[in-house]
């Protein structure tokens, strides 16, 4: 990856003015940062301001709400974002974790305040407030229906709720530690959860019981994913008959971000190791791009990219800063990151440039959805943004 460059965080709005400045910055790995600046001479008739770039930058394109910069010496080239749309008033804390529903009409969000709320996606119009968890509730996402949104919380607690009364309507108990991260197998029939426990459970949501401790490693899972495995991947046999409540846990692959830095991949049904992968720092997040190929972020700012058929050494690294890498998810044909700094980019196999989604200042954006064209973000500042990607 090339350098990547660095925005002023509410550049739109700096450079909206005559005159109007804004800083940019380029970050070389291991030579020292190139620093300069943006400035406005004039409006334009379409409300577009014309912007002028400092020594060794280079305005290639500028929109209402995009900014494409190059800096030739370095090579580095980035299309800053800035958020179509701000939702300062869901939450008052720090938002943890957020989703959008499969229809793009509702964004369910869990907060440091200790409240859990479902919204209009659209306005960020309160809709309900999801009441029941002990503590904070640390993750929440939509079930593909869009109608049920399944929670955990602090409180070694996993809950379902509906999403059109805000009724909790199963609770499942069995962590001994707080729950870190969720995942949905299929259509939810069948639920996954990590814990502070060390273990990941899979549930079943009609009887409301535990099908099973998949994986119990004795350092805490900050991360799960499922993916349908490849067909040239061995995912081993199950050493008992899988119960008839297991519904469409086969040919899957279970992959687990964990605090002692291991990267664990192991079948869902079988139980089987499939590899684990010893990482820099603590993994705390984890997705697939396909049926053998993954992402994982870690505390200390590394992307690795695996391929499952061979998982000794990595495709690739991606390092961009030191920061934690918070957030990681598969986005057309390549991924959308966040990290501790505030930093959010998505990368596109096809693109020679990142997509820097900016807005934040320095505060860790948590957790990054999407819905067709758009883009949900949520950050310590309290604020959900959405960008639109039909602005650039």
């Amino acid at each position: 990856m090339a350098a990547p460059l660095r925005i002023q965080s509410d550049w739109a709005h700096a450079l909206r003015k005559d005159e109007g400045e804004a800083w940019l910055s380029c970050h070389p790995p291991g030579k020292p940062t190139l620093y300069g600046s943006l400035t406005c001479q004039g409006i334009g008739l379409d409300g577009i301001p014309e912007i002028i770039a400092s020594e060794g930058f280079i305005v290639n394109e500028i929109n209402k709400k995009s900014i494409h910069i190059s800096c030739p010496k370095e090579n580095a080239s980035a299309k800053f974002l800035a958020p179509y749309t701000t939702f300062s008033r869901i939450h008052g804390k720090s938002i943890t974790c957020l989703d959008i529903s499969s229809g793009g009409g509702l964004g369910v969000s869990s907060s440091t305040d200790g409240s859990m709320k479902i919204w209009q996606a659209s306005n960020g119009e309160l809709r309900r407030v999801l009441e029941g968890h002990v503590f904070d509730v640390n993750c929440c996402r939509f079930f593909p229906s869009g109608l049920v949104v399944l929670s955990g919380g602090m409180d070694a607690q996993l809950k379902i709720w509906s999403a059109e009364d805000a009724s909790c309507v199963v609770t499942f108990k069995g962590h001994r530690a707080g729950i870190l991260d969720t995942a949905i197998v299929d259509r939810g029939r069948n639920v996954l959860s990590s814990s502070r426990d060390g273990t990941a459970r899979l549930w079943d949501c009609g009887h409301s019981a535990c099908l099973g401790v998949i994986a119990d490693c004795g350092s805490s899972i900050n991360g799960v994913a499922v993916g349908a495995a490849d067909n040239s991947i061995n995912l081993g046999s199950p050493q008992q008959v899988p119960s008839e409540r297991e519904v469409g846990t086969e040919s899957k692959m279970l992959l687990l971000a964990r605090e002692d830095k291991k990267l664990q991949c192991l079948g869902l049904q079988s139980r089987q190791p499939v590899f684990l992968f010893i990482g820099s720092d603590a993994f705390n997040c984890c997705t697939f791009l396909s049926g053998f190929l993954l992402l994982a972020g870690t505390q200390d700012g590394n992307i690795y990219q695996l391929d499952v058929r061979s998982p000794r050494a990595p495709v690739q690294v991606i390092r961009r800063s030191g920061a934690p890498v918070l957030s990681l998810q598969s986005f057309r044909g390549g991924f959308i990151a966040s990290q501790g700094d505030g930093s959010c980019f998505i990368v596109q196999q096809d693109l020679d440039y990142v997509i820097e989604l900016t807005g934040a200042d320095c505060d860790p954006v948590y957790k990054v959805a999407t819905w067709e064209k758009q883009i949900y973000t949520c950050c310590r500042d309290g604020l959900v943004r959405r960008y639109q990607l039909s602005d650039l």
